[in-house]
């Protein structure tokens, strides 16, 4: 088995699946969609800057995502939808693995991260209007201690992540932080099935289960 095939075993064994589905259905939902690809033997992830124009989160590194819209017809669609519009991933060419279970953000917005594979040959065509870089790093990058730190902010997966990573191809400079730092190491982790150098938050035998508490615990103060 390779590297890629044991990263798909292994985050199968995560699939939420419809576990969440009965969720309440008045709940604005969005999806962002996580990929990976292999890259000289390692997995990489992907991730995007946001477009210093944007009214929220201006300039913050993230994954492709956005909110449902009416159209859509599941969490996959709508990450796969976004992926396409903001930085011209065709839906065809991707490899859906599954959905992560479902976040609760501070706003009130329910976000389910779906993995998935993409091509290695991929080359992004950013929608400048949303999107001002892309960029791609090694998934292990997110089970290091030397580049993180750990804030004692409380954030719906605990402790508050943040990377600073810098990118060889152009010198930029990246802080990868909050839920999409957390999005990050749990799929790391997951994936490479590789306990990270830090306190990771939760039981990496069992994720699904401190992420349903949380996510009942959030629920209950709606």
């Amino acid at each position: 088995m390779d590297l890629k095939e044991k990263a798909i075993a292994s985050l199968k064994k995560h699939a939420s699946g419809d576990a969440f589905s009965r969720l309440p259905a008045a709940l604005p939902k969005a999806s962002v969609l996580i990929p990976l690809l292999l890259r000289h033997g390692k997995l990489h992830a992907l991730l995007t800057v946001r477009s210093v124009n944007l009214k929220h989160h201006a300039g913050e590194v993230c994954f492709p995502g956005g909110k449902s819209e009416s159209g859509d017809t599941d969490e996959t669609h709508t990450a796969l939808r976004e992926a396409e519009e903001e930085i011209g991933l065709p839906s065809h060419t991707v490899q859906v693995i599954c959905k992560l279970f479902p976040v609760l953000n501070k706003a009130g917005l329910l976000i389910t991260p779906v993995v998935a594979f993409i091509e290695s040959s991929f080359k992004p065509r950013p929608n400048a209007d949303e999107v001002s870089e892309v960029f791609t790093l090694p998934l292990e990058f997110f089970t290091k201690e030397a580049d993180h730190s750990c804030y004692p902010v409380p954030s719906v997966f605990g402790p508050t992540h943040s990377f600073m990573y810098t990118d060889p191809r152009t010198g930029h400079i990246h802080q990868i932080w909050g839920l999409t730092a957390a999005l990050a190491v749990t799929v790391a982790a997951l994936a490479l099935g590789k306990k990270p150098e830090f306190e990771l938050g939760f039981d990496l035998d069992d994720p699904a289960s401190a992420f349903r508490d949380v996510l009942n615990r959030r629920l209950s103060k709606l």
